[in-house]
């Protein structure tokens, strides 16, 4: 496994590797690795001929006061990590390599990012958009790999690929979750033990809409009033926005169509932490 701190060293190698007639398979990640990541690593692995893994903490979509000093980092286990799950190469700039002296083109997705986690964070997706298309830019891969756990930038990528006609297939995997159901995240190592266990309310609220739905309620807000009913009962949790949404647009819906995602963020202490469902009519 090679690493690869140069933007420009990265370049030239996958050049190199695309007239050589081989299939890139990129994982664009913050580090950090657990189970969501190698399972994203592993179907790349599956399907391309040569797997690139980025490792970047990207700070511009971190607002001012939120945790990008303290976003977990652990270089030398990652790249263990990615050795394990045959990564080919992985690239690790620095910020001053992707954000140099003079920076000031950003790449903006409007509509998609304006809701849920773009109402409370509205510096976020222009930072991960912006992050993304210079990788791909970069690297030129033939598939780009990400976990359903973050819909909203996974839609918002695949909303800049169709508009910037960028020859890329994005591939969206699961959710890889806990045996009780918390979706694996970085994050998840800075929860107390109290507010790890209080965490399953998540899973357990998206549960609900799922059952109600296959139950056959069909009005959104009968089945978004239960769901918070749900989080608020649990003290240490505190709700940042549940919805029920458009899977393409993340619209809101008042009436449940099919298909259809369940989503929510809540925190605990200053943790924030993500989930969703996809759910569709029986």
């Amino acid at each position: 496994m090679q690493t690869i701190h140069e933007p420009s060293a990265i370049g030239r190698r996958c050049e190199s590797l695309r007239r050589e007639g081989k299939t890139i398979g990129l994982v664009p990640t913050m580090g950090a690795f657990h189970e969501g990541h190698l399972s994203l690593m592993r179907r790349a692995r599956a399907e391309n001929d040569v797997v690139i893994v980025s490792i970047f903490v990207n700070p511009i979509q971190f607002a001012r006061g939120e945790d990008f000093e303290s976003y977990p980092r652990d270089l030398q286990g990652d790249l263990a990590q990615a050795e394990r799950a045959e990564v080919d190469l992985v690239f690790t700039p620095s910020a001053e390599e992707i954000y140099p002296d003079g920076f000031q083109t950003y790449v903006d997705v409007t509509e998609i990012t304006k809701g849920l986690c773009g109402a409370s964070r509205p510096e976020h997706f222009r930072g991960v958009t912006t992050i993304v298309t210079k990788l791909f830019n970069l690297i030129r891969a033939h598939r780009a790999y990400f976990g359903q756990k973050d819909y909203q930038q996974s839609a918002a990528v695949r909303r800049l690929v169709a508009d910037l006609n960028l020859d890329l297939e994005i591939v969206l995997l699961p959710t890889v979750r806990e045996a009780d159901g918390l979706a694996i995240s970085s994050r998840n190592v800075r929860l107390a033990p109290e507010e790890r266990q209080a965490a399953c309310v998540l899973y357990t609220s998206l549960r609900l809409a799922e059952e109600r739905v296959g139950s056959g309620e069909r009005d959104a807000k009968t089945i978004l009033d239960e769901m918070r009913s749900v989080i608020e009962a649990e003290p240490l949790a505190h709700l940042d926005y549940v919805a029920l949404c458009d899977p393409e647009t993340l619209k809101p819906l008042d009436r449940i169509e099919d298909p259809m995602l369940a989503v929510l963020a809540v925190r605990f202490g200053k943790t924030r932490l993500i989930d969703n469902l996809l759910l569709t009519l029986p």
